[in-house]
């Protein structure tokens, strides 16, 4: 496979989102996987751009026939990952990536060694937590559980190859485009993009 994959995850609040919708917008070069999930859709998100939405049954269907490379049930929903849209993209070169969990991080990891993994970490538990409460879209209770969860999360960050503490977005940003362009230049990604220009020359 020519394409490569990043895994990209942070707690609840961290930022990820901002930063990979940042990410596209200036890297063209590289698609994020929509994940399904169980949740309902939240205001102004949609099916099939920022999740398949799909009912508990149908999603348990899919585990069952081995449909997905990760899955996971986090916040009493289920998420998953579609092991033939990944292995696709990857096969015609595509760069993509993978906003999930540290969980689901271990999975692929397993089917996919050479994927890199990038933690978004905040700067610290009090901005997460006020993050959290910017959104306005969870109750109190709801958020002191994302914010003890996060604590867990956080405990499995040295198992990623790179960590982007977003607390300016745009370093952060910058720390994030330059592990993706730091990954293309490697040996093996630059003779594999340019093999004429390799085979003249070695």
């Amino acid at each position: 496979m020519s394409g490569h994959l990043y895994i990209v995850t942070a707690p609840s609040g961290a930022g990820k989102t901002t930063l990979v919708r940042l990410l596209l917008e200036n890297d063209p070069g590289i698609c994020v996987s929509i994940s399904h999930s169980t949740r309902s859709p939240r205001t102004g998100e949609r099916d099939g751009v920022h999740y398949h939405f799909v009912a508990v049954q149908d999603f348990l269907e899919k585990v069952r026939k081995d449909e997905f490379i990760e899955w996971a049930q986090v916040h009493g929903n289920y998420y998953g990952t579609s092991r033939s849209g990944i292995e696709s993209a990857l096969e015609v070169g595509q760069d993509v990536l993978l906003e999930i969990d540290w969980q689901g991080a271990q999975q692929v990891r397993r089917l996919f060694p050479a994927a890199i993994g990038v933690f978004i970490l905040p700067p610290s538990l009090d901005a997460l937590e006020r993050r959290l409460c910017e959104r306005a879209t969870d109750s109190a209770a709801t958020i002191a559980l994302r914010v003890a969860a996060a604590r867990d999360e956080m405990r499995h960050v040295a198992e990623f190859d790179y960590v982007i503490i977003n607390d300016d977005l745009q370093r952060a940003l910058h720390d994030l485009l330059a592990v993706i362009r730091a990954a293309r230049l490697r040996y093996a990604a630059q003779r594999r993009r340019h093999s004429i220009l390799f085979a003249t020359m070695l």
